[in-house]
């Protein structure tokens, strides 16, 4: 990996919940969105070399502020809360979706792209195409990472990455977390937006 494509420096900067000054600083941002529990938090932490920059839990629906990291002093990596916890009160998990769509939507923040996480153990959730297709509306870039390839056989990955791209309509970057599988080629996209 060429020195440009590796982090050198990642610090948690502030938690927003609407509009505020970070977003009119200029640092270019990437977000990281997906369904509550599918590793968002263990990305980043993968991507940044970091055990626990990002705070994770096996309690889904933990985050839910919008969660701004300065990588090298040059771009943000921005953790969004999880969308679709079941267990949550309909009213925290509307304000959670309000929250993603009003970042993604509003024209205050200005993603130059956004890393959509998925399951690669289970097909993608209707919040999961509602998402893709909202980025294809807004004209913001986006990749579509399968976390969680390391759970799956050679046979059932190849099936579910299949069914996944199909239903997502877009190639799929596998991914493991836990294992760094596919580290690298996220960390040259996400560094070049």
């Amino acid at each position: 990996m060429e020195e440009r494509e590796q982090i050198r420096q990642a610090e948690f900067v502030t938690g927003i919940i609407g509009t505020d000054t970070i977003l009119l600083d200029g640092i270019p941002q990437v977000a990281f969105v997906g369904r509550s529990n599918v590793g968002k938090s263990s990305i980043i932490n993968s991507l940044v070399s970091r055990k626990n920059l990002v705070k994770s839990s096996s309690t889904p629906g933990k985050t839910t502020e919008i969660n701004f990291f300065l990588i090298n002093g040059e771009r943000y990596f921005v953790d969004l809360p999880g969308y679709g916890f079941a267990r949550m009160k309909a009213k925290g998990a509307e304000k959670i979706r309000k929250l993603i769509l009003w970042y993604i939507g509003s024209g205050e923040a200005h993603p130059r792209l956004v890393v959509l996480i998925v399951d690669a153990g289970i097909k993608p959730m209707p919040q999961d195409r509602e998402m893709a297709d909202i980025l294809r509306q807004e004209e913001i870039p986006f990749v579509v990472v399968a976390n969680k390839v390391d759970r799956l056989n050679q046979s059932e990955r190849t099936r579910n990455l299949k069914e996944i791209e199909a239903i997502l309509g877009c190639a799929i970057l596998p991914y493991s977390a836990k294992k760094n599988m596919g580290k690298g080629e996220l960390l040259s996209i996400v560094l070049a937006a």
